[in-house]
């Protein structure tokens, strides 16, 4: 499915931190980079995301990446100092929670419950 994927588009300042950041805290995989024009494309699942140097923009889209355990989750990733929001809850159906990127991009994590 790789390609027929629309990614979500995040600047951010220091590429090479946040490709660092993506794949190792959050477990994305590297499918493309380019270092001359300092952009790289990562996917987690169903997910593609393209990072591009530069000054992070106004909030636009939102990652939406699933995952088996979002409270698990959510306690690695605060544990590990990332900015982690509240897990909020559909009783039966979903449960999300933000996570934010060093700079300040939102990523939201879903577990399905049903």
């Amino acid at each position: 499915m790789t390609g027929s994927l629309t990614p979500v588009w995040y600047r951010v300042r220091d590429l090479d931190a946040a490709r660092a950041f993506y794949k190792e805290t959050l477990g994305f995989e590297e499918t493309f980079v380019d270092f001359q024009d300092r952009w790289s494309k990562l996917e987690h699942g169903g997910m593609e995301i393209a990072l591009a140097e530069g000054d992070p923009a106004e909030p636009g889209g939102v990652a939406h990446v699933d995952v088996a355990d979002v409270k698990a989750e959510a306690e690695r990733l605060r544990a590990a100092g990332v900015e982690v929001g509240v897990v909020l809850e559909l009783t039966g159906e979903i449960r999300l929670v933000d996570v934010f990127d060093p700079d300040g991009n939102r990523i939201q994590l879903a577990q399905s419950l049903d």
